[in-house]
């Protein structure tokens, strides 16, 4: 199985494709995380909903913009992860917020189950996720 994935992504793939979300109260955590693991980060290419997008731009890293989160782009990032587009979804969520767009966060999430893709929905998990793809391409 390991090998398949490495395969897979090696391969398959010209770039690692990795979706980066954060709620509002994250996305200073979101930069720091980027700015963590800008040696892998640089070397994939970014789908990110669009203000968290414009926050990772502003670290100094290309990514491919959609719309705000309440406004589908968590929708688009789901329609991304059906269509096996993305290796994995990195997604800081507050979950001591409301959020008008939750239903939109919930396909997403279930999305990610359905078709076995990596998500982390906090710094540590994104961790081993980036160290695991790491490993996987070494």
């Amino acid at each position: 199985m390991e090998q398949r994935i490495k395969t897979y992504l090696c391969i398959m793939k010209k770039d690692i494709q990795i979706a980066l979300i954060a709620h509002d109260g994250k996305k200073a955590e979101m930069v720091a995380f980027v700015q963590k693991h800008k040696a892998f980060l640089g070397n994939t290419d970014i789908f990110a909903t669009g203000t968290t997008g414009l926050h990772i731009e502003n670290a100094g890293f290309q990514v491919h913009k959609f719309l705000s989160g309440p406004k589908g782009g968590d929708a688009q990032i789901a329609a991304k992860v059906a269509d096996g587009t993305v290796e994995a979804v990195i997604f800081f969520r507050d979950p001591l917020d409301k959020h008008p767009h939750e239903p939109d966060v919930q396909m997403l999430m279930r999305l990610c189950d359905v078709h076995n893709i990596p998500l982390a929905t906090n710094p540590a998990s994104a961790d081993l996720i980036i160290s695991g793809i790491s490993k996987l391409l070494a």
